[in-house]
């Protein structure tokens, strides 16, 4: 059973930044696409970034393309979110996921319902 850990949410200002964090423990295999979805109050949860397993590729919705960035640690058991210059439109419970396919994220719009392991959230909060 795949474990992911997110932190780093918190309550920022607009044009503020944080980073967030995913940590993945007790992988039956070292493959995965990892990434981030998002999720406001009272809408569907949509896909932020992904990253594939070496890293080669990076994904982006284009409400956060240029603002975002994702990354991970060399040993791809950690994927990070940077985020900049947020806005109370990212207000949201974010959401790391990984995926066996590794190829999950490449598509446009990646879809939340199919997901094979999620991390619990962590809420990010962005105040005027």
């Amino acid at each position: 059973q795949v474990q992911l850990a997110e932190s780093g949410g918190g309550s920022v200002q607009t044009g503020g930044s944080l980073r967030l964090s995913c940590a993945l423990s007790g992988r039956t295999t070292n493959y995965y696409a990892m990434g981030w979805f998002r999720q406001a109050p009272g809408k569907e949860r949509e896909f932020v970034a992904g990253i594939s397993w070496m890293g080669e590729y990076t994904y982006y919705a284009d409400r956060v393309k240029g603002r975002f960035t994702i990354s991970g640690d060399n040993a791809k058991n950690t994927v990070y979110l940077q985020m900049s210059s947020l806005t109370p439109e990212d207000t949201a419970v974010y959401y790391c996921a990984a995926d066996r396919d590794l190829n999950y994220f490449s598509v446009s719009d990646p879809d939340y319902n199919g997901v094979d392991y999620w991390g619990q959230g962590t809420l990010v909060t962005v105040s005027s």
